[in-house]
């Protein structure tokens, strides 16, 4: 089959690989029908987070089940399903209490000797506890596939954070980073209530997407100039409940000077040079809350499924570009060059 491979920083390839083949009795083969690329993806591409070179890449897809270890129970050859992130098992204890990102026996696609989800095809491993099984008839309504992917990680990823900050009916909620997990973040806090949510970002197509989902006001200002300008359209006082959705020093701090005293913030960027952006000195005497992290999509996706089926949430415009597989490096390239958003990549 082909498969999408990083060798070298800036070096993506589509190679011929191995098809995926049942090893244990609870895997299942899924030949993949959508997947994307994520922006955690640009670490490796851009050489700041290290890959062996031919490892697999892509954690984002869904598709079809083709072949099921004699374990599996749930799930049977033709099914449609949608993968979350993280391989987890389901019946640990951490999965028995929804933290499935620290499943004892979990792990992450493209790990080594691994397949990652931009290929044709992925073993999986605890296909019970890590699929999740859609209505068949979505397989012909492309929209609807698309909307679906996003259940894979930056839909559920965006809730987590907002839920992280504390969004809820009335609050005001202030969303840091205008990428495909900031605008999901969007969409969410207005899911759960937000009377008010302010996006902050500086690309208008991007906030043009964040007014579609929800977004009340943008800040296109950073640094203290966005902190003073989140709060002049909150009365001094900064937002009931902040996501920060970027991972840097600038974006943690930026996060910390819009937070209302008493309110919380919902972190999910991956933290990439934000070891500093905390103060807790300031944290402690404004009685700022922090919480977040990696985001257990798995245990979300059954809450968020039904309002993405009855199209009341539609994260599929966050797609701004579509690649076949041997797109895949062409796609990487446009998104580090940040003239895509997110790249949908097709089978």
């Amino acid at each position: 089959m082909r498969a999408t491979t990083i060798h070298a920083p800036y070096d993506m390839r589509v190679e011929d690989v191995p098809e995926p083949v049942v090893q244990l009795p609870t895997d299942a083969v899924l030949r993949v029908l959508r997947a994307c690329i994520c922006g955690s993806d640009l670490w490796a591409y851009r050489g700041e987070a290290a890959r062996r070179p031919g490892q697999r890449i892509g954690h984002e897809f869904l598709g079809v089940v083709e072949e099921t270890g004699s374990e599996v129970a749930t799930l049977k050859r033709g099914d449609l399903v949608v993968a979350p992130f993280m391989w987890s098992d389901g019946v640990c204890d951490y999965c028995r209490e929804g933290l499935t990102t620290s499943c004892e026996h979990g792990g992450f696609w493209g790990s080594v000797s691994y397949d990652g989800g931009q290929g044709e095809a992925v073993r999986v491993p605890f296909a019970d506890g890590t699929l999740v099984r859609l209505p068949k008839e979505a397989a012909s309504d492309d929209r609807l596939l698309s909307s679906l992917l996003t259940l894979s990680d930056v839909l559920g990823t965006g809730h987590h954070a907002a839920l992280g900050a504390g969004a809820r009916p009335g609050a005001t909620v202030a969303v840091v980073g205008d990428g495909a997990v900031g605008l999901c973040a969007v969409l969410a806090a207005k899911r759960l209530g937000a009377e008010r949510v302010i996006a902050l970002g500086r690309h208008q197509v991007r906030t043009d997407i964040a007014r579609r989902f929800g977004a009340t006001d943008v800040v296109a200002e950073r640094g203290d100039a966005a902190v003073e300008a989140v709060r002049e359209l909150t009365r001094g006082q900064g937002a009931h409940a902040v996501v920060e959705a970027v991972g840097t020093e600038q974006s943690m701090r930026t996060a910390v000077g819009i937070t209302r005293d008493g309110g919380a913030i919902g972190f999910v960027g991956v933290p990439h040079g934000s070891g500093t952006g905390l103060d807790l000195s300031v944290m402690f005497d404004r009685n700022i809350a922090l919480r977040g992290g990696v985001a257990p999509v798995r245990a979300y996706i059954p809450d968020l499924l039904p309002d993405v089926l009855d199209g009341t949430v539609d994260a599929s415009p966050v797609f701004d570009m579509t690649v076949d597989l041997e797109g895949v490096p062409a796609g990487y390239k446009a998104m580090d060059e940040r003239t895509a958003l997110k790249v949908l990549v097709t089978n």
